[in-house]
């Protein structure tokens, strides 16, 4: 696949993305934001990832900027998703509250680098083999299948083989010690639990990166429209994870539907190489793509929203009544689910 864009405009994109990271790490100092500033800083991401995306509709054309939008969407949902997982990570680890901002922005940066190296080697892929297109839309549906089939539960992180193994080999301190990742005892040095929770983050990011980036890959095959959609998805996830707090118990269809928006993809990935063999095969338009996303996510929002309302109705109602079944005991060390 030949570079559409120079080199320059790579290294000045790479140069804005981590004076942005930096300035976001700079004005929170990895403290928690409150509302307001996490609301403030997650509109200043979208209005510049629309701005990015018009910029470029002018320079490339419109066609173009619909890949971008289409990426950005279906990149930016996934991360939502991907939320849930740090959520379960921070909690298995028992990160101080006052540390959970820095452990997010931390694992954040690391899944862009993650994801940059995966690009490359997705994009060099596609460009040398053409089945590759078979294989990440039969990957991607095999993955929907699995979203929908393992909703609702939580990752066993204590169980991560690699995880295990890092504290097996390195020695470990149980204890937090501010932010250090490592400290010194006796003339030993500890790991801390800080940083076997960048470890998770990190392999949580792998993870993440193995359902994105074949997803995007299928709406469009610009590097470096598939590196942008994915730095303006992760830019500002750390603060709407402080602004959408307990919103994200509410989306209980998200979880549907990016499974059907991933199944989608693997489908339009499918029919884009059968197209080349079989040119009466038609393919999927970008601006077909673009409204099944836009749709898919509206509705499952809309969804969750209202079956997540009508059942804070019914147990206000229910407690009303003097109905509400009476709460079960909390087994010693965990939680009822």
């Amino acid at each position: 696949m030949p570079l559409s864009v120079s080199l320059s405009a790579w290294l000045l994109t790479g140069v804005a993305v981590a004076v942005v990271i930096v300035i976001d790490l700079v004005a929170g100092r990895g403290r928690r934001p409150s509302p307001l500033q996490a609301g403030v800083w997650v509109g200043v991401y979208l209005i510049l990832a629309v701005a990015f995306g018009i910029g470029w509709g002018l320079v490339a054309g419109a066609d173009s900027a619909v890949q971008f939008f289409a990426g950005y969407l279906t990149e930016y949902s996934l991360s939502v998703d991907n939320l849930f997982v740090f959520g379960v990570v921070m909690a298995a680890f028992a990160v101080p509250a006052t540390q959970e901002a820095r452990v997010l922005l931390v694992g954040i940066a690391a899944a862009l680098v993650l994801r940059g190296l995966f690009i490359l080697a997705g994009a060099a892929a596609i460009d040398r083999f053409s089945a590759t297109f078979y294989l990440f839309g039969a990957f991607l549906i095999f993955a929907a299948v699995q979203l929908v089939r393992h909703r609702g539960v939580q990752p066993d992180i204590a169980r991560n083989p690699v995880l295990r193994l890092v504290a097996r080999i390195l020695p470990t301190t149980p204890d937090y010690h501010g932010t250090a990742w490592m400290i010194r005892v006796a003339g030993r040095r500890l790991l801390t639990p800080m940083a076997m929770v960048i470890v998770a983050i990190a392999l949580c990011d792998v993870m993440f990166a193995l359902d994105s980036i074949p997803a995007i890959l299928g709406l469009t095959q610009e590097p470096y429209l598939v590196f942008t959609a994915n730095a303006f998805a992760l830019m500002g996830l750390r603060q709407l994870y402080f602004l959408l707090g307990g919103l994200l118990d509410r989306l209980v269809y998200l979880s549907h539907g990016l499974a059907l928006v991933l199944a989608f993809i693997g489908v339009k990935l499918i029919a884009q190489a059968a197209h080349d063999t079989f040119p009466q095969i038609p393919q999927i338009p970008v601006w077909l793509s673009l409204t099944v996303i836009l749709t898919v996510l509206a509705a499952t929002t809309i969804a969750s929203l209202a079956a997540s309302r009508h059942t804070r109705t019914q147990d206000a109602n229910n407690s009303a009544s003097g109905t509400t079944p009476p709460a079960q005991p909390v087994p010693p060390g965990g939680k009822t689910h």
